[in-house]
């Protein structure tokens, strides 16, 4: 492990030498520096900290998963009434491990959050999680309880209910990660007697949401901040629920039957018929995003007569091309964004999400016509809307949307919610990104979106990318944040896709080493059940920073260092 001045370090170069030198020392001796405090006395060292109950502690045994001794402290934050008549708080969970390797990583969550998942530091694309290289990390639920029996008569929607109560809104939102911080760094301090020399952020989906969000308000708080397929605009991908649906009920009144496994791996061949070889390497990969949209025309799979299983019906040409364009209102406004074809449209995972599940409960309906349509309804509208839980009413939610008259309540507020979805939910410079505070920490970003996503359009990152990159400069920008698009991966992981990679490892190497980013190693997850059975199970890429793409350069095709980072 090696340590570099932070902001939170002395000044004087000799002082902070001896200081990190024994730091290290200790760290490395396992158990509490002299003076901190033993698992069990943690809940009576930390009782001066207001709206805290901690609920347990326990010793932990390492595991077989890499997973190092640790003390567990289990708690609730801000406990309160909410304005639905509803108990809330924020629940946590803290893992401590020994030996510590002196960081600290905020692990947030993904979906409707709701409950506190493992504090492992854990994410898809990862081999090796974040308590395992000695982490502290910390999880929460966000400040709402999904499982909470009062809401078991809301049937499917009971995960997205607590946007009834406006401060479950705001935690969901931002506000809770902010409440977490000061007991994460208070448990630190007092179980191994010092501050931590490095903290981190890092979540997927909504927690790459998160991850966004905490970039911008809580910039002054972390060193490295890893967003995976961040939802940045979580509300506008919503609206984008309701035009799917609306765009699928054009070929069939039964979403599940519009476009049947057939079809979209029919798509699928046909994007990689026409992109595959523009990396200069026909391999199965789209390794060029932008000429890909360029070559590939969705209306020649048109079917000159009849239907055939070779072929799209007109009504079904359309459905997709209106989705892939994005939402728009009367006027011809956009209302999120538009989307890129890419080889990983054909995968379970992108079908799950959009068009059937194969879930009992949902009556197999998509991801998107359920939780999707779910927070919509109450999270992501100003008044919310509450359609009945179950699989019919939400999808008839999303089937009468309008995007005229329901579209803007994503941006409204009245008495009750004074900060609307847009506010609580995204960066509050999304639209004009400068990442001012992170840059004069000299704190950095590393982003990550599968190109065949389905739940958020890689092409909104890259957008915002761009608009970062035009206010700093290309250099400016890229020393504070790098984008890297991952070709083939749908949401977080999975899809025909070299989607394992140390992503975590290479922020860390930037904020402590100073070693930007040119290109990240990826290679094959052995349980990804999306791979094509041709490829070889040592295949390597490498994900480039945008927005240079990926280019075979010559030797073995199943090497990333065959593959060099090149201009579009």
């Amino acid at each position: 492990m090696t340590l570099t001045p932070s902001s939170q370090t002395p000044r004087h170069p000799a002082r902070w030498l001896a200081l990190a030198t024994a730091a290290l020392l200790a760290g490395c001796a396992g158990g509490p520096r002299t003076g901190g405090v033993a698992c069990a006395q943690l809940p009576a060292a930390l009782a001066g900290l207001p709206q805290l109950r901690i609920t347990d502690t326990s010793q932990v045994a390492p595991d077989d998963k890499g997973h190092p001794a640790h003390c567990l402290v289990k708690g609730k934050l801000a406990e309160r009434p909410g304005a639905d008549g509803k108990r809330y708080a924020i629940g946590f969970e803290m893992r401590l491990p020994q030996p510590w390797n002196q960081r600290f990583l905020h692990q947030v969550n993904g979906g409707n959050d709701g409950v506190v998942k493992p504090a492992w530091g854990d994410l898809g694309v990862m081999a090796k999680d974040a308590l395992s290289r000695g982490f502290a990390v910390i999880s929460s639920d966000s400040g709402h309880d999904g499982a909470d029996p009062a809401n078991l008569g809301a049937g499917l929607a009971r995960g997205n209910v607590f946007g009834l109560d406006p401060q479950a809104r705001r935690d969901y939102g931002y506000s809770a990660n902010g409440a977490v911080w000061p007991v994460a760094q208070a448990l630190i301090e007092q179980h191994y007697g010092r501050k931590p020399l490095r903290n981190y952020m890092a979540g997927c989906s909504n927690g790459g949401r998160h991850a966004m969000v905490a970039a911008s308000r809580y910039a002054d708080r972390y060193d490295g901040i890893l967003a995976g397929a961040p939802g940045f605009n979580l509300p506008k991908a919503a609206v984008q629920h309701a035009w799917d649906i609306q765009s699928w009920q054009q070929v069939d009144a039964d979403i599940r039957r519009a476009f049947s496994r057939a079809d979209m791996t029919l798509v699928a061949e046909r994007v990689l018929a026409r992109c595959d070889g523009l990396d200069l390497l026909v391999d199965g990969i789209v390794g060029d995003l932008p000429r890909c949209q360029r070559a590939f025309k969705l209306a020649e799979l048109q079917c000159p007569g009849a239907k055939t299983e070779r072929c799209l019906s007109a009504a079904q040409v359309g459905a997709l091309q209106r989705s892939f364009d994005g939402p728009r209102n009367s006027r011809g406004e956009a209302l999120y964004s538009d989307w890129s074809f890419d080889a990983g449209i054909g995968a379970a995972g992108w079908r799950t999400w959009k068009l059937e599940s194969s879930i009992p409960p949902w009556d197999r309906h998509p991801i998107i016509a359920t939780m999707g349509a779910g927070s919509l309804a109450y999270i992501f509208s100003t008044p919310p809307a509450r359609p009945a839980g179950t699989p019919a009413a939400l999808l008839d939610f999303l089937a009468r949307y309008d995007f005229d008259r329901d579209a803007p309540k994503i941006f409204a507020t009245d008495a009750l919610y004074p900060e609307s979805p847009m506010a609580v939910m995204t960066p509050p410079d999304a639209d004009n990104p400068m990442l001012t505070a992170l840059a004069r920490r000299g704190g950095k970003l590393i982003v990550y979106h599968g190109n065949s996503d389905p739940v958020f359009s890689v092409n909104d990152t890259l957008r915002w990318a761009d608009r970062l990159q035009r206010n700093l400069g290309l250099a400016g920008a890229n020393g504070v944040a790098r984008v890297f698009a991952v070709p083939g991966m749908g949401h977080c992981q999975g899809g025909p896709a070299t989607d394992q990679f140390d992503a975590l490892g290479a922020l860390v190497d930037w904020v402590e080493q100073g070693q930007a980013p040119d290109r990240i190693a990826a290679r094959i997850n052995p349980n990804n059940k999306e791979l094509p059975p041709s490829w070889a199970a040592t295949r390597g890429r490498p994900l480039c920073p945008h927005p240079q793409v990926m280019r075979y350069a010559g030797g073995d095709v199943e090497l990333a260092a065959s593959f060099r980072c090149s201009a579009p």
